[in-house]
């Protein structure tokens, strides 16, 4: 009797959790699997185009391309390095100003979350016009203060810093509302005994608070690291396909999306891709090794 019981619990649980499986081997394991086989092959123009096997020869060719390939690579790493470093920066400091209820937080913090409603996509545009070089109010209130116009996302050494700002403007309120969060759930204790013996604000902020918060600050950078690695909407709206007509904006995403819809070059897309999810695991198991350190 006991042994059908647990041959029932067995396969009640194998019923429940199969439609899961099956959703993860189909839009995640497949696809993945499938652009690893497709890395190895020439698949160039037609999808239905007769491949040949090549092994690890457009893995060789991603990685010794120093026109574009690298170039990507560092434009990816500086934008995620500049706009995740801004964004915890901005954000911890909202976390620690709306930390202590005040006349209007609520209107505040209802304001500040207006950037997370709108897509990437909307957001580009948004921007574009804002930042126009002739007509847009960016320019206008330079001119204000005797500035002249400037070209932002036209320019090549304006372009990634430009997109840098957008980023942050739109994603330091998810930063403010996951460091909000992890604040509101420390002990009132060690500050008020740092308070008694004499600390002052910013020694109990970087003694106290900033150590019991370290577990939610490492995995708030975590997720926004990966999120900002993957960006492709923002470049693409505000870029258009390649980055750009010299590149200046285009990151790995942006590459491998030219590489695919422009050159039909799949198998070199492919190879870009494998070696961007690579990365991005080694990245993530990096941080979280970080945040094990930090929560022990």
């Amino acid at each position: 009797m006991a042994r059908t019981l647990e041959q029932e619990n067995r396969r009640l649980k194998w019923t429940m959790i199969s439609p899961a499986v099956l959703f993860i081997g189909v839009m995640i394991v497949f696809p993945l699997l499938y652009t690893v086989w497709l890395s190895t092959t020439d698949a160039f123009g037609a999808v239905n185009a007769d491949t040949g096997f090549v092994g690890l020869l457009n893995y060789s060719d991603a990685l010794s391309d120093v026109r574009r390939f690298w170039p990507a690579v560092l434009r990816t790493a500086v934008f995620t390095v500049a706009a995740v470093v801004l964004e915890l920066g901005l954000g911890l400091a909202l976390a620690m100003l709306l930390r202590r209820p005040f006349r209007g937080m609520r209107w505040v913090r209802t304001i500040m979350m207006v950037p997370l409603l709108a897509t990437p996509v909307a957001v580009g545009v948004l921007w574009m016009l804002i930042l126009d070089p002739t007509v847009g109010i960016a320019n206008q209130l330079l001119g204000l203060v005797g500035i002249p116009p400037q070209p932002f996302l036209g320019s090549i050494a304006q372009s990634l810093p430009t997109l840098v700002l957008i980023d942050v403007w739109q994603w330091t309120p998810m930063m403010t509302l996951l460091l909000l969060a992890g604040l509101s759930t420390l002990p009132a204790e060690p500050e008020e005994a740092a308070l008694v013996d004499g600390a002052t604000g910013w020694q109990r902020f970087r003694f106290v608070t900033v150590p019991m918060l370290a577990t939610t600050i490492v995995t708030a950078l975590v997720l926004r690291s990966v999120d900002a690695l993957k960006t492709f909407d923002l470049i693409y709206a505000t870029k258009g396909p390649g980055g750009g007509s010299s590149h200046e904006a285009e990151t790995l995403n942006v590459y491998a999306y030219g590489l695919t819809f422009d050159y039909q070059e799949y198998g070199l897309a492919s190879a870009v891709l494998v070696v961007f999810t690579v990365l991005i695991i080694l990245i993530v198991v990096a941080l979280r090794r970080r945040s094990a350190k930090a929560g022990s």
